[in-house]
């Protein structure tokens, strides 16, 4: 009988490095982990126009479609393969192609409020927490949004104030509760990074 998948959840606030840790792990283990980001998963309010939809909290709990992203975990975990959204920054909805994420003996979950969800907490076998000042993360989001998703640096500031600063003490700050372990300063913490390691690779060898 198959074992099931270890799951590893990162979650931290938007620029917080949760990502580049997240690749550090990927690149250790190689062709054995399979990845999914909560981004992936933002509902594709395809009945509202552009402007509308530009115009979403997507920093709230309620933009993601985490019913899908639980089953598709779920569905991963048990060694099955699944087909994931495609979600466009430009467009501000779901594409219709997807891509094939095949099942792996590990799987990494990062996404900024996986751990308010207690379905999706439920699915972790190791959580995560990158915590980085509110400074270091606002420019990280600045230097993303303007050179890789096309934003200009008025929309970036006028979401970070009205949605991403309050969203983060509301919900991201307070799911920190359920880490395992916090991470100060992300990818760039070798210390850490070596420490999660290790335990992914104890936890691997007791299944």
């Amino acid at each position: 009988m198959r074992k099931e998948a270890l799951v590893i959840g990162i979650a931290g606030g938007s620029g917080s490095g949760k990502t580049t840790f997240a690749n550090r792990i990927i690149q250790y283990f190689g062709g054995d982990v399979a990845t999914l980001n909560h981004d992936y998963y933002y509902k594709p309010f395809a009945d509202l126009p552009l402007e509308e939809r530009k115009k979403q909290n997507f920093d709230h709990p309620n933009a993601f479609d985490t019913d899908l992203m639980v089953e598709h975990l779920t569905r991963l975990r048990r060694g099955e393969d699944i087909d994931r959204p495609v979600y466009s920054y430009t467009e501000f909805t779901r594409l219709p192609e997807t891509v094939r994420v095949t099942a792996a003996p590990v799987i990494v979950v990062d996404g900024i409020l996986i751990f308010d969800s207690p379905r999706l907490r439920e699915l972790f076998d190791i959580k995560v927490f990158v915590d980085t000042d509110s400074d270091v993360r606002l420019i990280r989001r600045l230097t993303r949004d303007v050179k890789e998703r096309g934003r200009t640096l008025e929309s970036v500031m006028h979401q970070y104030l009205t949605t991403v600063k309050p969203m983060h003490e509301e919900f991201v700050e307070p799911s920190k509760r359920y880490a395992d372990v916090i991470v100060p300063e992300g990818g760039f913490n070798a210390v850490a990074l070596d420490m999660v390691i290790d335990r992914i690779r104890a936890e691997i060898a007791r299944r």
